[in-house]
Parts: structure tokens; C-alpha cells; sequence
């Protein structure tokens, strides 16, 4: 497997990377006019006919990073896309941008998901549409009744291709690729590599170019991130607080469907305009609640991890892990819904005293040393970070000796309970103290 691993590198439009003269001029209709890091390495090998493994942040661009050059191919060979994506929400953005460019220059594209009616479905692909955007058990749906084929698809893109695999698709998109053809083109882009996925390349494609533009795992600098230590009865009161700080939108995580509708209510109750989205609601419920949040006619939403990597909207101010997600990454998914589009973000998380474990797992996976406070006080409690050099992957990977706790003689002897490292091993258990 090749690497092509660069960071930082200045843009410098999209000129000189084999794009199509067509296509620039859409690209500049539409105010695009700078690539994105990921785009700019993944465009140019893509258009030579290369296989990608694509690793980006989440919010960096990736669908213009496989979207033009498969554009761009269609057009000279006219042959037939698939693009599969985990979620209805993902489905139909990246059709919608797509779109963008696709429809002045007579490709038609269509979305096969779940949750639309089929026979509408049908009467859009009697249109034989050039790019298929879908989630894997729709197009299953329709495979199985002969209604669709994929014999003749040319292009293949695995976007949020981790998240496929941890909501349990890995055996129909196994099942999809062999009914591609082998001469195909596959295009696999995600924002973190876990090993599953990198033997799915190594059995799929051939020899993919591997584009990393960050470590996998890593998050968005203009993302300033911070960790509450707080009792599960006052989280709601607290958020309260915290709301009165940020009249923008605010994107609120919790954990389960039940827990979306409940805090939603309360919100709604103490008069803060709130949606909700996750998989019980129908899709056109999901679809009006997105819109709801996307016009600010509601500036709160509360979602479960659906929602993560489904959002394309660049001026979510907060972004508040209620309840912390049930793997590392998803953290990365969920906070990247914040400082996108080169805008600066927050990110607030609510722990639990038994959940610090849980936060140094997220803090390995991203590699940084992330501040925990006590709500409603400046004091840090615990912090890692700030050693001259600032953080780097040693600093963050080391949880044994030499961590200290930042505390204010004025709060000696008031009883307040804190979380100290113990000074031995590498096991990062936390032990409670009074200060």
C-alpha cells in the first residue's frame, strides 16, 4: 500500500489538477474556488484511475475529494458510479452536492435509501441514472428484486467507511462488492482506519494510494474542547447554564433515542426551541428536523450518533456531549460537527466521576491531553497539557508518573473532592482525594 501523508501544505485553487475545464467553471459558479488539503491530493490520482484510501478529519471535504474526479471519469468514459454511505442523511447530502456539479453537465444522479417510497425509486432509475448515491440494505432491497444491477459500475466509493462497519454493514458491503465488476475503480474514505477496514482494502482494491492529511482519530484544531466532571442529577440544570453562553446553534449528544426525546421535551418545556433526530423518528420526520435546525427556526438540536456524520452545516457554535458515546470515536465524529468550513468551534463533554477511563481513551485516540474541570469553577483539575513543547503523541501517550493536579491554595481545606493521577504504572486509574 502507498503513502502520500503531507500536512499544512498552502492551497492553491484548483487549477493544475487535471480537472476538467467544465468542472472548474461549475466549481467557480458555485464560489469553490480553494480545495481542501484532502481534496487537493486525492483529486489528481483519482482522475489517473488509482484506487484511494482517503483519511481526513470529519468536515475536511471529502466529497468533492472523490466527487469530482468520479465526475470527471464518467464524463470521459460514461460509465455508471456507486457510492455507498451509512446513513439516509449522508445519503441524500452527498447526492445533493454532487448535484451541484453533476446536473449542468448532464449526469443524472439518484438517492436509494430507506424510508422513500420504492415506486419513486423505480421511476428514477428507469432514467438509468450515471451516479447511485445509497445505503447498503435499500440497494440490497432493490438487488433482490432485480429492479437494480451493478455489472456495469465503473466507480466505487466507500465514504464513512468505519462507520459502515461499526453499525454492522461489513457483510452486505462485502456482498455488494462482488457484484461489482473487478476492473472497477474503488475510492474508500473515512476519518479513522481501524484494522478492519485496511483488510477490506488490502482484499478490494488494488494497490491504493493511501492519502492521510491527519492522524486518524485526530480533531479539528479550531475545536477548543473541555471536560466537566459532574453528577448525572445536574447535568440538566447545568446545561441550562451553559446554554444562556451561546445564542447560535447548539447540537446536544446523548446516548439513546429515549434520552433524545426526553431532554428534548424538557428543553422545549423551559422555552428553548428544540428538535430532535434519531432512528425512531420516520425519515421524513429526521429530514424536517434537519431543516428546522439547518433555518435556526430551531437552535437546538438533540441527536443521537445518527446524526454525527450526517450534518453539513457550518455554523454550529456548541457542540455538547450530554452523555459521552459508547466508543472514542465517535467523540471525533461528533465534535466535528463544530469549526467546520475554517470557523473556530466548542466542544463540551458532561463525565461522570466513573467515566474518566472512558475520557483517557478518547484522549489516546486523539492524541491530546484534554482539560477537566468541576462545573461552574475555572480550576482545572486534571491537566496534562501545557508542558513546554506543547502536546505531542509522547507527552499524551504516557499515563503513568509526572501528572499533576493544577490546584488554588484558596480551596484548601474547603472539602471539595478532585481526581489526582496515582504516581505509579501506566494503568490511569484515578483515585479520589480532598483538597
Amino acid at each position: 500500500m502507498q503513502k502520500n501523508e503531507e500536512k499544512g501544505e498552502k492551497a492553491s485553487g484548483f487549477d493544475g489538477l487535471g480537472i476538467d475545464s467544465r468542472i472548474l467553471s461549475i466549481l467557480t459558479k458555485n464560489g469553490i474556488t480553494e480545495p481542501t488539503l484532502i481534496q487537493r491530493k486525492s483529486i489528481p490520482p483519482a482522475i489517473k484511475g488509482h484506487d484511494l484510501m482517503g483519511v481526513a478529519q470529519t468536515g475536511t471535504g471529502k466529497t468533492f475529494a472523490f466527487g469530482i474526479p468520479l465526475i470527471q471519469n464518467i464524463l470521459s468514459s460514461r460509465g455508471r458510479a456507486l457510492v455507498l454511505l451509512p446513513t439516509r442523511e449522508l445519503a441524500n447530502q452527498v447526492e445533493e452536492n454532487l448535484k451541484k456539479i453533476a446536473w449542468g453537465l448532464g449526469i443524472k444522479t439518484i438517492s436509494i435509501i430507506g424510508g422513500e417510497a420504492f415506486n419513486r425509486q423505480l421511476f428514477s432509475l428507469k432514467r438509468n441514472p450515471n451516479i447511485i448515491v445509497a445505503t447498503p440494505g435499500r440497494l440490497l432491497d432493490h438487488l433482490r428484486r432485480k429492479t437494480i444491477r451493478l455489472d456495469d459500475i465503473s466507480f466505487l466509493v466507500l465514504d464513512e467507511a468505519d462507520m459502515m462497519f461499526d453499525m454492522g454493514f461489513a457483510p452486505q458491503i462485502e456482498e455488494l462488492i462482488k457484484l461489482t465488476p473487478k476492473t472497477r475503480q474503488t475510492l474508500l474514505f473515512s476519518a479513522t482506519m481501524p484494522a478492519a477496514i485496511i483488510k477490506l482494502a488490502e482484499k478490494y482494491l488494488k494497490t491504493p494510494l493511501q492519502i492521510q492529511v491527519a492522524p486518524s482519530g485526530s480533531t479539528v484544531d479550531l475545536i477548543d474542547q473541555e471536560i466537566y466532571l459532574i453528577r448525572s442529577e445536574e447535568k440538566f440544570k447545568n446545561l441550562i447554564k451553559i446554554l444562556g453562553d451561546y445564542r447560535k446553534l447548539v447540537l446536544i449528544f446523548v446516548r439513546t433515542r429515549y434520552g433524545a426525546s426526553s431532554l428534548c421535551k424538557r428543553l422545549n418545556d423551559n422555552g428553548y426551541r428544540s428538535v430532535e433526530i434519531h432512528s425512531n423518528l420516520s425519515f421524513n420526520q429526521r429530514k424536517k428536523s434537519l431543516q428546522d435546525f439547518k433555518d435556526a427556526s430551531s437552535r437546538i438540536m438533540v441527536a443521537t450518533d445518527v446524526a454525527a456524520r450526517g450534518l453539513d452545516i457550518n455554523d454550529i457554535q456548541l457542540v455538547l456531549n450530554y452523555d459521552l458515546p459508547d466508543n472514542s470515536e465517535d467523540y471525533v465524529h461528533r465534535i466535528g460537527r463544530t469549526a467546520r468550513a475554517g470557523k473556530g468551534g466548542k466542544a463540551i463533554t458532561f463525565s461522570l466521576s466513573n467515566q474518566i477511563r472512558q475520557i483517557q481513551k478518547i484522549e489516546r485516540l486523539i492524541k491530546k491531553n484534554l482539560p477537566i474541570r468541576r462545573m461552574g469553577s475555572d480550576e482545572v483539575l486534571i491537566n496534562r497539557a501545557n508542558k513546554k513543547g506543547g502536546n505531542n503523541s509522547n507527552n499524551s501517550g504516557s499515563r503513568g508518573g509526572g501528572n499533576s493536579v493544577r490546584s488554588n491554595s484558596n480551596n484548601r481545606g474547603n472539602n471539595k473532592k478532585f481526581f489526582t493521577r496515582k504516581p505509579k504504572g501506566r494503568s490511569g486509574n484515578f483515585n479520589r482525594r480532598r483538597g
